[in-house]
């Protein structure tokens, strides 16, 4: 074992886990949605990373967690809500992946289903923003908003299933679902919230992925040493890298990255990738003017 870890594959994982991390601490986003299809790229199968990708998602969410729990941010009522619906569908999850063996079969079906929650990510990612800038989501602390058990045990049981099927969702698909149904919420309780009910799902998805397909110690070490520095770099630097650039950056990665995992041809991932990087600024400019602000921001302020 110790051999694979001095290898140029596990190097390869390890800078990308770096890289990850960093931009995970840039923007607060979930590491899933892009650590697990980057190590799809690196030629590890779907089904191994998704796994690998959870274990190390469960150590880094834990230590986030504890924190944010120490501070008294997270709504535990909220959370619990959360958990009661994400737990079980996440275990639904890996026993899905588990019955669809490892052949190559099953590891195109999944890549297919990684590709859909990539694209369904950015949506949830772009909606996300439209709502921080226009609609003042998370800008205010509304500590009497009513809490709808129903709506929040759903997208617990959504978001799980997600996970426990793809490792994608926890820190994007959910937190989006939150800001739906509590636009009142702050910041500071959103993330807390996000990050308390992540951890028993990730867990929960991270066992039954390593009773379905074990781990790949090569492939789970250089993810947990290189996530952990890079989180804390990408915060670090938070305040000197203008963020809307990298949360742009990162919905064209996100959707030509799902494009690219649904076989889409690579004629049609550029014509995409061109008309996101060339109308995708205009259409958000119409959109300030429209809320009555002008085209672009004068300041180094983000958007989220």
């Amino acid at each position: 074992m110790l051999d694979a870890l001095f290898t140029t594959d596990a190097l390869a994982v390890l800078v990308v886990a770096l890289g990850v991390g960093v931009v995970v601490g840039l923007t607060g986003m979930g590491g899933g949605a892009l650590m697990t299809p980057a190590l799809v790229f690196l030629g590890i199968p779907p089904t191994a990373a998704v796994a690998n990708d959870l274990v190390a998602a469960a150590v880094n969410k834990s230590i986030g967690a504890a924190v944010h729990t120490r501070q008294g941010s997270p709504d535990l009522r909220l959370a619990g809500m959360l958990v009661a619906g994400s737990v079980p569908s996440a275990l639904v999850g890996a026993w899905l992946v588990g019955q669809l063996g490892s052949g190559e079969k099953a590891q195109e079906t999944l890549r297919l289903a990684i590709g859909v929650t990539l694209l369904l990510t950015a949506v949830t990612y772009t909606a996300r923003v439209y709502g921080s800038t226009f609609l003042d989501w998370g800008a205010r602390s509304d500590d009497t908003r009513r809490v709808k058990p129903l709506p929040t045990v759903l997208v617990g049981a959504v978001g799980g299933f997600l996970v426990g099927l793809t490792s994608v969702g926890s820190g994007s698909i959910i937190m989006i679902s939150l800001l739906l149904l509590n636009p009142g919420m702050s910041v500071k309780r959103l993330v807390g919230t996000d990050l308390v009910q992540a951890v028993p799902l990730v867990i929960a998805a991270a066992i039954g992925h390593v009773v379905v397909t074990g781990v790949d110690w090569a492939v789970l070490i250089p993810l947990v040493v290189g996530g952990a520095p890079g989180t804390f770099l990408g915060a670090r630097l938070s305040s000197w890298i203008p963020s809307q650039a990298v949360r742009r950056g990162i919905v064209i990665v996100l959707t030509l990255t799902g494009l690219s995992l649904l076989r889409v041809p690579p004629l049609g991932v550029g014509a995409a990738g061109a008309a996101l990087l060339v109308l995708g600024p205009l259409a958000w400019a119409l959109l300030r003017v429209r809320h009555g602000m002008t085209p672009f921001r004068t300041s180094r302020t983000s958007d989220l």
